[in-house]
């Protein structure tokens, strides 16, 4: 029997391996473009970044130190040199293909950071896979600018798999739907008609505001916004203010609200402020050809009549008084069913006239005496 040499007693304590082979190796060395691995073979593994990963911003000294053990997958026996190349994300891309058809056949929601902001959507890699989601289904609303989702991690389904054309598509808009719908139902089983609730100011329109109450936006009319006029809805509020608001009506989906509170109505006790026969002071608010409207106090306006204004013929309004000015009058008709108020400068002029007669025939009497 013949005996064996050294290097044959050697060449029977190394593995053969060839193409495609999974194997375990342990890092040697770990250098900015490659990763150098014993696999127990008489060569080393080599690999190198782009065979470690698709991103390309990773530090392969910050990921991977000596010592550390890996699976890789064997892409060339010898590169010509001797060496044995190897790769890591494509043995990840194999599992990750896998772990995507898993996710895809059971409607399963995925977790993946952005890694690229394109012109048509988002690009995120799960497990090595390349996973792109078009921008109509980023939201459920139309997003012109997708940069602030750079770096973001964000859940989103498969809604397209298709590994012949290494095509898949995620969908993180149908979640954001199923949710809404979710806060949208829990919202409409927790509040009702007269409840006061707090929302956020979403969007600011002429006509009023659309304010977000967790599951549904209400809108909050311009008439609805304040006892007193408001000239325009982008005067008083803006996007993102929180406000307590009243639940006015709910019809279906819809919902008005109201921060006209009915403790802090100024008709309340109006009857006793502007009683017929009252003097009261307001302030020009709005005029017409036939009179002026003065507001008494935010939400109570009183007609001032052209034919009131003075005791001398007055053509119109503009003619003798201006916007904001301040105007003392009396009251002379209060319909509180109505909530009408009229006013009259010539009634008060008329009774201070006649009180400085009655005055001056009392001097006159006395004088005599």
């Amino acid at each position: 029997m013949s005996e064996l040499t050294f290097e044959q007693m050697l060449e029977d304590t190394i593995k053969t391996i060839h193409s495609g082979d999974v194997v375990e190796g342990t890092v040697i060395d770990v250098k900015t473009d490659e990763i150098v691995l014993n696999i127990g073979y008489k060569s080393d593994g080599i690999l190198t970044k782009n065979e470690y990963t698709n991103d390309s911003s990773v530090d392969l000294t910050a990921v991977v130190k000596p010592g550390d053990v890996m699976e890789v997958k064997i892409l060339k026996v010898n590169d010509g040199e001797g060496q044995v190349v190897l790769t890591y994300k494509r043995l990840a891309a194999d599992r990750g293909n896998k772990r995507i058809e898993e996710a895809y056949n059971n409607r399963e929601v995925l977790k993946a950071t952005v890694v690229q902001v394109l012109e048509g959507g988002l690009s995120v890699i799960v497990e090595e896979v390349r996973v792109f989601i078009p921008a109509s289904l980023v939201s459920d609303t139309y997003e012109k600018d997708l940069t602030k989702y750079m770096g973001q991690e964000i859940e989103f389904v498969i809604s397209e798999y298709n590994p012949k054309r290494r095509r898949y598509i995620g969908d993180r808009r149908q979640l954001i739907v199923a949710r809404k719908a979710e806060m949208q139902r829990e919202l409409f089983e927790r509040i009702h008609e007269g409840d006061v609730v707090e929302g956020v100011v979403k969007n600011v329109t002429d006509f009023g505001a659309f304010v977000d109450l967790g599951g549904a936006d209400g809108l909050l009319h311009i008439s609805e916004m304040s006892w007193g006029h408001v000239e325009h809805p982008r005067k008083v509020f803006k996007v993102g203010d929180k406000l307590n608001v009243l639940i006015k009506e709910i019809n279906g989906s819809k919902v008005a609200l109201s921060l006209k509170f009915e403790d802090q109505n100024p008709w309340r006790d109006a009857a006793d402020k502007y009683a017929i026969g009252n003097v009261v002071t307001g302030r020009v608010a709005r005029m017409t050809d036939f009179g002026a409207f003065i507001e008494l106090e935010p939400g109570v306006d009183a007609l001032l009549h052209v034919s009131q204004i003075s005791r001398e013929h007055v053509e119109k309004p503009s003619d003798v008084l201006r916007i904001g000015e301040e105007v003392t009058a009396k009251i002379v008709d209060f319909n509180e069913a109505d909530k009408k108020i009229s006013l009259s400068i010539k009634a008060m002029a008329i009774s201070e006239a006649n009180d400085d007669a009655d005055a001056a025939v009392g001097f006159r009497e006395e004088d005599a005496e």
